[in-house]
Order: structure tokens, then sequence, then C-alpha cells
């Protein structure tokens, strides 16, 4: 699981490189507007972190997903705390959650036994 995380990383990189090469106006303010949401302001990175992985977990956007737990590693969230976001996930999101908890719960075990740097 760990390959998975560094090619997940390295894929992820590569493509938004790629993406962003082509110069298009409208795909670079959209990102610009994502990476500054999720910097600090009335509520910390940490927060925002929490709330997009949520999101995430209810659009069952698997990527995204893999994205904000990255980050929340990142923020040093517990792994209590990324529990308890998925549980506000899967009462939102239902049932049909289930799937993708599993898939982030996997994906959590590996980023903490990854020991990657902040």
């Amino acid at each position: 699981m760990q390959n998975s995380i560094r090619e997940f990383n390295e894929y992820r990189t590569r493509m938004n490189d790629l993406i962003l090469s082509k110069d298009n106006l409208v795909i670079k303010r959209l990102w610009n507007l994502d990476t500054n949401t999720y910097t600090a302001g009335a509520l910390d990175v940490k927060t925002k972190e929490m709330l997009g992985l949520v999101a995430s977990m209810v659009l069952r956007c698997d990527d995204c997903i893999k994205y904000h737990l990255g980050k929340a590693y990142e923020q040093k969230l517990s792994t209590a705390e990324v529990y308890e976001v998925f549980a506000v996930a899967n009462i939102v999101g239902g049932t049909i959650v289930v799937p993708h908890t599993r898939r982030a719960a996997e994906y959590w075990e590996a980023l903490q036994e990854s020991h990657l740097p902040d």
C-alpha cells in the first residue's frame, strides 16, 4: 500500500503539471481558488481538511479522499479524529459511502505506516 501512496502522489503531480502547462486561464483560476480555500482563515487548515474529507467522501471521489487524507496526515490528525470524520461522512452520505470508508481506512493505515515526512 505504501507504494500506492507514492504512485498516487507522483501521478497527481505529473498530471497537474501537464494540465497546468496548457496554460488554460479558467483551469488555473479554479485550481488557485481550490488552493486558497484550504489556507488558514477564520477556520484553521486542519478544520478545512476535515471538511474537505467529509465532502469528498459524500461525493464519493476516491482521489479526493486520498488527497485529503494525505493533508490530514500532514496536519497530524489522530486516528480518532479521522474516524469521527468518517462517521460524519457516513451519516451525511448514507450507506453508499461505506465502500469509500473502507478504502479510506486502508489508505489512512498505509499513511500511518509510511512515516512520510510532513
